[in-house]
């Protein structure tokens, strides 16, 4: 019966990763920045839809320029927050753009890469960041630099929050919570180890009631800000936060 569900998911989901390449090549040019944003949102949305996912919102992003620190749990945490706040521009792994068919469509969408092996890039990245903060844009960041199971958040890295700090610009962390009937963590949403892109996305497609809970909690200032404490802070309170989510 799972393999069915999946097969049957994977023919929508594909349907709608092309439908959205044609939106790209055809019409992207032509929208202005609040046209591409209300598609980005409507097909990120539909995306979670096709894969038989949930989607519940808690809290609302900033408006104006702010930097999003979002914990790692899956190749679908991207699609979950663009759902809820589409004018996210996203710092991702270079590898992530020869990803089939969607990573065209994340480099697409304005995300900035960043080779994570050289140490420049980083330094590079952070002045392209810093830049589009200070712009109003809305940055978002992974800063476990990986993807964990998702009950506990791995150690932030501190090297991106420069961005914010050099600018003074107000940083707001997001909790994400995959779930699934009787496991508050969902086991079929992880993309740990030496699980392949291929393999994550059956075990989602094959899953049953998977859901993503994206979490805004309050904005911080950034102003004088050590990094490092405030990469720490961060991450006690989405750990906080999913602790929370777990005992209620």
């Amino acid at each position: 019966m799972s393999a069915l569900r999946a097969l049957g998911r994977s023919v929508g989901l594909v349907l709608h990763v092309l439908h959205g390449m044609l939106l790209m090549a055809l019409l992207w040019r032509r929208l202005d920045e609040p046209g591409r944003q209300r598609r980005i949102q409507w097909w990120s949305a539909k995306l979670l839809r096709r894969a038989g996912l949930t989607l519940t919102v808690h809290g609302a992003p900033r408006p104006g320029g702010a930097l999003l620190v979002a914990n790692h749990v899956s190749w679908l945490d991207i699609a979950a927050i663009h759902a809820a706040c589409p004018q996210a521009r996203f710092v991702s792994k270079a590898d992530v753009k020869r990803w089939p068919l969607l990573g065209w469509l994340i480099a697409g969408a304005g995300t900035l890469f960043i080779e994570r092996e050289r140490k420049r890039d980083a330094m590079r990245m952070v002045h392209e960041m810093a830049a589009a903060l200070q712009r109003g844009e809305t940055v978002a960041v992974f800063p476990e630099g990986t993807t964990g199971a998702g009950a506990t958040v791995l150690p932030f890295h501190a090297n991106l929050l420069q961005a914010a700090i050099a600018v003074a610009t107000p940083i707001q962390p997001v909790a994400l919570r995959f779930a699934e009937p009787g496991q508050p963590f969902s086991v079929a949403a992880q993309y740990i180890g030496d699980t392949t892109l291929l393999q994550s996305l059956w075990r989602v497609l094959a899953a049953q009631g998977l859901s993503v809970d994206v979490d805004f909690l309050p904005p911080q200032a950034s102003v004088h800000a050590e990094r490092r404490a405030l990469a720490a802070a961060l991450q006690q309170q989405i750990q906080q936060r999913l602790d929370e989510q777990l005992a209620g």
